[in-house]
């Protein structure tokens, strides 16, 4: 029996194999880890959905694989859990339709049942289910349940392949869409050899470094960009941050600017929309979000990670000091999930800590908007009494989406997160 790499997850092609948890000879159980890959986003678990004898191993520390990928070879389970459903599996598929066939021809329905667009991120179901999903490459978490409590049922699930035929079919070239080599861009390539110019040193980008590179490429493409400066007297925050440092400290908590910059952030998110939605250009639809999840980039070894602090609005500076504290690590260590970098509203990177001025950041694609911080300076302002004196002013930077979000309102919003800065309610802080 051979086992394949299942689903890696939304928006994750390939990845690297990091370790082989198994050898030849050894007897596993369903669910047991059997690899470590290293995907683009983070350093992955990989579980087996069968178990027997391991026979064979496939793949080798180093390779790069995909899904559908032959990673063992087993034997002598002898158990059902290793074959292909029966009772409750989805049917296989059909076999494509004729080239005869109308082109318009309704695909989408199997039975009764009839797939609608849904993203879940912790899908329920049977271990057949899971098992079939698993062997085929279905993402469950497409799929919208509706059996007891959202429960994934065999005709969700036959509804969904019968959606994939369709979409598949519409998509050939030469019945109503072109080819999808036609929408690729050129990838940049260097015909040159550098070693004549002197001494070269060429290694292979790690997956995490080409999916920064293509992440941004296509939000440089794909997003008109606008940056808007500021800066934000904190000197009253630092006052406030410095008095509750050693409190916070107590509690195993890092009283940083970044978790006060969140906090601040939030009153503007809500006074201003567009800035927590995403823009769907193809539907013509913008998404705003009710949730307020925050990206927050970590500078790691092998290049920028965002993982995501979900629900802010709703948790004291204590329980986001905390969280941050521990994801960021988690990101250092490359043990994020692929849940943990998916979700965000809003994104802030905080360059202040390695002595940075204005810069402009990039927005973190599917969110329209980011903003950046950066080190501070004193500098003489000009106070109520007509009088200088020195105060700690922060660089201000936001990015946006210029087809959802006006240049006006850029300013507004980035005037209110200066308010809340400059403002900040000290009740907030107390522990």
């Amino acid at each position: 029996m051979e086992v394949q790499l299942p689903n890696l997850g939304d928006g994750i092609d390939s990845a690297s194999v990091l370790s082989i948890a198994v050898s030849i000879g050894d007897t596993i159980e369903e669910d047991q880890m059997i690899l470590e890959l290293e995907t683009d986003k983070a350093v992955a678990p990989i579980n087996t959905t069968d178990a027997g004898v391991v026979k064979e191993i496939l793949i080798s520390v180093g390779d790069t694989v995909r899904m559908g990928t032959p990673i063992l070879r087993l034997e002598g389970s002898g158990s059902s859990k290793s074959e292909a459903p029966q009772e409750s599996a989805p049917a296989a598929p059909a076999a494509a339709p004729q080239a005869a066939q109308p082109a318009a021809a309704p695909v989408q329905q199997a039975g009764s049942a009839t797939y609608t667009a849904f993203t879940n991120a912790n899908p329920v179901t049977s271990p057949s289910i899971k098992r079939f999903a698993a062997r085929f490459g279905l993402d469950l978490g497409r799929i919208q349940g509706t059996g007891n409590g959202g429960r994934i049922t065999d005709e969700d699930v036959k509804a969904f392949i019968s959606h994939l035929q369709a979409t598949a079919f519409q998509a050939q070239p030469g019945v109503g869409s072109a080819a999808p080599e036609a929408a690729k861009p050129q990838l940049q390539t260097h015909d040159i050899d550098f070693s004549k110019f002197g001494p070269v040193d060429i290694q292979p980008a790690t997956s995490l470094r080409k999916k920064i590179a293509v992440n941004l490429r296509d939000t440089w493409n794909n997003a008109p960009h606008v940056t808007q400066f500021d800066e934000a007297d904190i000197t009253d925050l630092m006052g406030l941050r410095k008095k509750y440092k050693g409190k916070y400290e107590k509690k195993d908590a890092s009283l940083t600017l970044t978790t006060l910059m969140i906090k601040a952030l939030i009153p503007a998110l809500k006074e201003f929309p567009q800035f927590n939605a995403s823009f769907d250009e193809a539907k013509g639809e913008v998404i705003y979000k009710n949730y307020f999840h925050m990206g927050v980039a970590v500078d790691t070894e092998s290049g920028l990670i965002v993982p995501v602090i979900r629900d802010v609005d709703k948790k004291s500076i204590l329980d986001i000091s905390l969280e941050l504290n521990e994801i960021a690590e988690k990101a250092r260590q490359r043990k994020v999930g692929v849940d943990d970098l998916q979700g965000s509203s809003f994104t802030l990177s905080n360059l202040g800590g390695l002595g940075v001025g204005h810069f402009t950041p990039l927005v973190n694609t599917p969110d329209v908007a980011i903003m950046g911080i950066a080190k501070g300076n004193f500098k003489p302002i000009l106070n109520k009494k007509k009088e200088f004196e020195p105060r700690l002013m922060m660089p201000v930077c936001l990015s946006y989406d210029h087809r959802i979000i006006d240049g006006a309102d850029g300013a507004r919003f980035t005037r209110r997160v200066i308010e809340a800065l400059e403002n900040f309610d000290e009740k907030e802080l107390k522990l």
